[in-house]
């Protein structure tokens, strides 16, 4: 890796410190038949993630971490991959699915460059992975490239409104003021050993999907019950049902 690939380094140390922590959770996840998505927890029956008719097709996860969502699609009879850059996150997926006797490939590597040929899937997906911890004019154009004609795109990061809110210091929650411009938003480096994340205006990432190949279905925000609950203190549940902390693109890859 060169200077250019610095925020891989950080990115993939931070996540095999976290990895412990995300045990846990992820066990929790695979144990779940129902799918739900974010730190709300808000059902597949609100976002609809999946597309229909998974069984058969060609799917893979982009930073798939211990890889629970692979698990939802395997189970919707999905041929899945799941690739991420954290060689214990993987780890903990790979004795998750021998605990679920459930097998797919998991490959440790980045989604900034995809180790698989042009059309090679019908669907890729990426919750809090690749479209939060790798750049987006890297990892968005590999997704087309390895996407077929009319294949689809779904993805789950932090609202741009909630980046353009979050203060630098460690489990700060957002405030209700702007800290930060929303011109030339690319990335934010955090304080101490806390990584790099990637964050787009809409009307960046609009250029960015649509230069790319793809025609944008849907722009979900999401907005939890007023009885949700999350673990991450970077974001109060009175602030999320006022404003979105979390989006979902969904995209197609023109025919």
């Amino acid at each position: 890796m060169g200077e250019h690939d610095m925020h891989l380094r950080k990115n993939r140390a931070l996540w095999d410190t976290l990895a412990e922590e995300f045990e846990g959770p992820g066990e929790r996840a695979w144990d779940s038949q129902m799918p739900s998505w974010g730190i709300w927890s808000v059902l597949e029956s609100d976002v609809r993630m999946l597309p229909e008719g998974l069984a058969g097709a060609a799917t893979i996860e982009l930073g798939c971490g211990t890889a629970y969502v692979s698990a939802w699609m395997a189970r919707r009879g999905a041929r899945v991959v799941g690739i991420d850059m954290s060689p214990r996150q993987l780890a903990t997926a790979q004795r998750l699915q021998r605990r679920h006797r459930l097998e797919f490939p998991l490959i440790h590597g980045s989604a900034e460059t995809l180790p698989f040929s042009d059309g090679s899937f019908d669907f890729a997906i990426s919750e809090y992975g690749a479209c939060l911890w790798a750049d987006p004019y890297l990892w968005v154009p590999e997704a087309a490239r390895l996407l077929r004609p009319g294949g689809r795109l779904a993805f789950l990061t932090n609202s741009f409104l909630m980046a353009l809110c979050t203060p630098e210091e460690d489990g700060s929650a957002a405030t209700e003021r702007l800290l930060r411009p929303a011109f030339g938003m690319h990335s934010i480096e955090w304080p101490g050993d806390h990584g790099v994340e990637f964050h787009l205006s809409h009307g960046d990432w609009i250029r960015l999907l649509r230069r790319s190949g793809f025609e944008i279905e849907d722009l979900v925000e999401l907005r939890p019950s007023e009885t949700a609950k999350s673990r991450y203190p970077h974001v109060t549940l009175d602030w999320a049902t006022r404003w979105p902390c979390e989006e979902v693109w969904k995209v197609r890859k023109c025919v």
